[in-house]
């Protein structure tokens, strides 16, 4: 009995276990699927929002791209405008040159005329002499001799008298066609050679195929666009422009390492600083070789042989220098072909008259002496690499800092001063604002230890490389006060100058 008893409680006990197991497990499946209908309801609501999100996002960029595209419109349809203006006022000139030389075709053939009139009256006066002479003899009764004496006596005072007054007439003529004939040469000139201008600027665009690449070129917090810009002295800005970069610095070779290391460096993909410090190295020694590759072909489009090869060098390097907002190695193209062609209408030596106007200027991108004034530093290169003497002297004339002794000499004066005066070819607050920053770069250089210094954020900030074993931490400190108060005292410039001093120290072995 109390076995019967016992399987029964057993029973019971089983029965409650497996009542509870069955219905614990149907309570669980009913709250998963209570959590799985919740989760789907809201994965729906989230796929709702998203989808809103991303049409609102849309139809922003579809707005900002039309305004984008509204603004390129208006911009390109005004560029269309002035250039139309522009070709308006070059045909006007055209028609008043035009007429201006009919003018002279006009008094040309008057002044044929007049000197035809004069032949035949010089014909006629012969004619009577001889007569006189006849008649005077046959009156006088007197010998030849005589008669000839005092024919002789009567002719040289009536010459005289008549020379003086036919001088005086030639002279004033020669006077008035001279003038013209002057005035004839400079305009055909400028007609031959009337190419476009353009003012250098200040900043280079350089395009990337997406956005994405910029944060590749920023880097990690900023470090590789840090490191382009201590290498090259350039500043780079990276904004909202789209698929853009800006590189703005004052100096154009500067510029143009940026803007080739920045191409090599996208196309390889592999952007970190000591990539970029291989890169920009590699990319001078190519400018180096390209500012000779163009040296020598300016030469050779001019038709100029024999040059020093450092003569080639320094014209090779005016691709990178401007003038007054005007390109230098253009500036000095254009002067040696207009010396050319003065020299050819005048009957001088064409081929010395191009040589001196593109060797002209060649004081400004040397580095010797820069505190002589670009003509004598020119003229001074051109007699160190044995250049003619009529060369040279024309190189030093051509802002009158020297005695004129050649006669190409005013050729180049007159061929530089029409360059740089043709109206849009010159800015000159773009060179006093070079200047301004050149003179700042070359205090800091003139402070013991300094290696190099950038001039950037258009001369808001100047950055000093100092060498590390040169400038203690302490030295670099007090560099930056020293270097800030000089340019205070010494300069004039709105607002502020912000100097920076940057000190690295670097340590590099190799493994073998």
């Amino acid at each position: 009995m109390g076995t019967i008893i016992l399987f029964c409680l057993v029973g019971i006990a089983a029965g409650f276990g497996v009542g509870y197991y069955v219905v614990n497990q149907v309570v669980l499946k009913k709250k998963k699927e209570e959590i799985i209908a919740k989760a789907v309801k809201e994965g729906e609501d989230i796929k709702k929002e998203k989808i809103f999100q991303a049409k609102e996002k849309f139809l922003q960029l579809k707005s900002e791209h039309e305004q984008f595209i509204n603004e390129k419109n208006n911009h390109v349809q005004t560029l269309e405008n002035k250039v139309k203006q522009a070709e308006l006022i070059v045909n006007q000139h055209r028609n008043e040159l035009e007429k201006k030389q009919q003018d002279v075709e006009k008094i040309k053939n008057n002044l044929n005329a007049q000197l035809a009139i004069v032949n035949k009256k010089m014909d006629e006066y012969e004619k009577l002499k001889k007569a006189a002479i006849e008649k005077i003899e046959s009156i006088a009764g007197m010998s030849a001799q005589e008669a000839k004496a005092e024919l002789v006596k009567t002719m040289k005072d009536e010459a005289r008298t008549e020379a003086a007054s036919y001088i005086n007439d030639v002279m004033d003529e020669a006077r008035l066609t001279a003038s013209k004939e002057a005035k004839r040469i400079v305009i055909n000139t400028i007609q031959r050679t009337a190419p476009e201008t353009a003012i250098e600027n200040a900043v280079t665009v350089f395009n990337i195929e997406s956005d994405e690449i910029k944060g590749r070129i920023i880097g990690r917090e900023g470090r590789n666009i840090r490191a382009l810009e201590a290498a090259t002295g350039v500043e780079i800005v990276v904004d909202d422009t789209p698929e853009a970069i800006l590189l703005s610095a004052f100096d154009p070779v500067r510029r143009e390492v940026a803007r080739l290391a920045l191409h090599q460096l996208v196309t390889d993909g592999r952007i970190h600083p000591a990539r970029i410090e291989e890169v920009v190295a590699k990319v001078q020694k190519q400018l180096e070789d390209e500012i000779m590759e163009t040296g020598k072909r300016t030469c050779i489009d001019l038709g100029i042989h024999g040059l020093h090869i450092e003569l080639v060098k320094l014209i090779g390097r005016m691709k990178y220098r401007s003038s007054y907002g005007q390109n230098l190695l253009q500036h000095a193209r254009e002067v040696a072909n207009i010396c050319a062609t003065m020299a050819s209408e005048l009957g001088l030596n064409s081929k010395a008259a191009r040589r001196a106007g593109l060797l002209h200027d060649i004081g400004k991108v040397s580095d010797e002496d820069p505190d002589l004034p670009h003509a004598l530093l020119g003229m001074k290169l051109a007699e160190k690499y044995k250049e003619n003497p009529e060369i040279c002297n024309a190189i030093g004339a051509h802002h009158e800092e020297v005695e004129m002794t050649s006669l190409i000499s005013p050729l180049v004066l007159v061929g530089d001063a029409i360059s740089g005066a043709r109206p849009g070819a010159r800015r000159e607050v773009i060179e006093s604002y070079i200047k301004r920053l050149k003179d700042m770069e070359n205090i800091a250089l003139s402070y013991p230890g300094v290696n190099k210094t950038y001039a950037i954020q258009a001369g808001r900030e100047l950055r000093v490389i100092v060498g590390s074993d040169l400038v203690t931490d302490q030295e670099a400190e007090n560099l930056s006060t020293e270097i800030a108060k000089k340019i205070q005292d010494e300069m004039v410039y709105p607002g502020q100058v912000k100097i920076t001093v940057i000190r690295e120290t670097r340590s590099v072995a190799f493994a073998k």
